[in-house]
């Protein structure tokens, strides 16, 4: 479908993918550029403007048929025409062609893999896995994308896939942490029995600890939000770095 015209105003469509769902009993369009919609739901573009076509909500795309105000109400409870957009754009379906779909599960795949791959490594030799020897483990553990998630919600589920097949583990983050007070040893007892959290390092006098922690980045927030609340603000927080890994050559 390379131009669509609308009977109403003449407005020529092109380069058009349509994105359609069905509520109320009744179907709605509207339409998109291509490649933008994927990136609308992965919230990598963030201007509606950029996705959407025109601002109008169809019945029928290629003939140019808007739908009625009275039948947006009913399905939707707004005649808003650009949030009626974006809820078809977070839950319609895209048509695409069997090539064009086959393409984006490529790309995606693809991404998935890198997104791992760049996470990821051996915990018995530190080092990351290539992206090729990645693809492979997914495609041995029949892992099928799904195109309506984004590529990091599909990369942590792959991660926990490929643990069956091969020794796998998130990079870990490296963390110091800075604090002082007569909560210090319990703060610093709390941390240490988090799951996933190691203490690399301990450093103390009278009043002060330091402490230095290798933990998964997926913990980061928690940790920061413990110390934040236990300490009223009093202590210090520094990523040291965000992957800790054996220099020298990628494991083949």
């Amino acid at each position: 479908m390379s131009k669509i015209f609308t009977p109403t105003n003449q407005i020529r469509l092109t380069n058009v993918a349509v994105v359609r769902t069905k509520k109320g009993g009744k179907r709605f369009e509207i339409a998109c550029y291509r490649n933008k919609v994927v990136s609308w739901r992965n919230q990598v573009e963030k201007d509606i403007d950029e996705v959407l076509q025109t601002h109008t909500v169809f019945t029928n795309v290629s003939k140019g048929q808007v739908a009625k105000k009275e039948d947006l109400l009913k399905a939707f409870g707004t005649d808003n025409q650009t949030e009626i957009c974006k809820q078809i754009l977070a839950k319609g379906e895209l048509q695409v062609s069997d090539k064009e779909r086959q393409s984006q599960i490529d790309q995606l795949f693809k991404d998935i893999a890198t997104t791992v791959a760049t996470k990821c490594l051996n915990p018995e030799l530190k080092r990351p896995y290539p992206v090729t020897l990645i693809e492979k483990a997914m495609k041995d553990a029949h892992y099928s994308v799904k195109l309506n998630q984004s590529t990091k919600q599909q990369a942590l589920s792959v991660i926990k896939l490929l643990k069956d097949s091969i020794p796998i583990e998130r990079a870990k983050m490296r963390l110091k942490v800075n604090f002082n007070g007569k909560e210090a040893k319990k703060l610093k007892e709390k941390l240490a029995k988090m799951e996933n959290v190691e203490v690399e390092s301990e450093e103390r006098d009278e009043t002060e600890i330091t402490l230095v922690l290798l933990l998964d980045p997926g913990c980061f927030k928690e940790i920061d939000s413990i110390v934040k609340s236990e300490t009223k603000g009093g202590a210090f927080l520094e990523v040291l770095s965000y992957k800790e890994v054996v220099l020298g050559d990628e494991y083949i």
